[in-house]
């Protein structure tokens, strides 16, 4: 269990290029896939800041899963959760384009790490165009120029590894589909983000 920070779960082809998959965030399991399979896995999880991480034994969990229904249901939930995601990743890799995977990655990183601010949504968490980039299937220079694009438009502004999205409504009507964004928290007064 993750006490403090955040983690990416990642894992690297033969040739060398990085994916990932998706980030756990403060409060969040990670390596639930040991309570069901044991042996290698292809994915690691990396400290993409400073963490604190709560070991729970296998076995114990899996004891603790027998005895308590609502413990078991809610690792089962976060198991569906996390497929679905890939899963809609997976879609995207397939079937849209850079500004299509990027535009339903932003949908989905307000999902998960949006915060209201003053000027729109800010995506609280840290990302460089090569993460974004590794997560979607795409190059660090598409990625740029995609940002630059929406910046463009007026969709978000961006500024030091964050993003903050000006346009939601729009962002949301052009990419939203089966993705529908829950902005979790208040960010309170955030300043507003000047473009490099």
């Amino acid at each position: 269990m993750l006490g403090a920070g955040r983690v990416r779960i990642c894992s690297t082809t033969p040739e060398g290029k990085q994916a990932i998959p998706g980030f756990v965030k403060s409060g969040e399991l990670f390596g639930e896939m040991s309570l069901v399979q044991d042996g290698f896995r292809e994915e690691r999880a990396e400290a993409a800041e400073r963490c604190e991480v709560v070991l729970l034994p296998a076995d114990e969990m899996r004891n603790l899963m027998a005895t308590c229904a609502d413990l078991s249901l809610g690792i089962t939930k976060l198991i569906g959760l996390r497929r679905l995601r890939i899963e809609r990743r997976l879609r995207s890799l397939l079937f849209r384009s850079n500004r299509e995977r990027l535009g339903c990655l932003l949908l989905d990183l307000i999902e998960q790490f949006g915060k209201k601010c003053q000027t729109g949504t800010l995506i609280d968490v840290k990302l460089s165009h090569q993460e974004l980039a590794s997560i979607i299937g795409s190059t660090r220079e598409s990625v740029s120029i995609q940002l630059g694009e929406f910046q463009s438009e007026g969709l978000i502004q961006q500024s030091r590894m964050r993003i903050v999205v000006t346009g939601l409504p729009h962002l949301s009507a052009e990419f939203g589909g089966e993705i529908q964004p829950k902005v979790r928290r208040d960010a309170g007064s955030l300043p507003a983000l000047s473009p490099e």
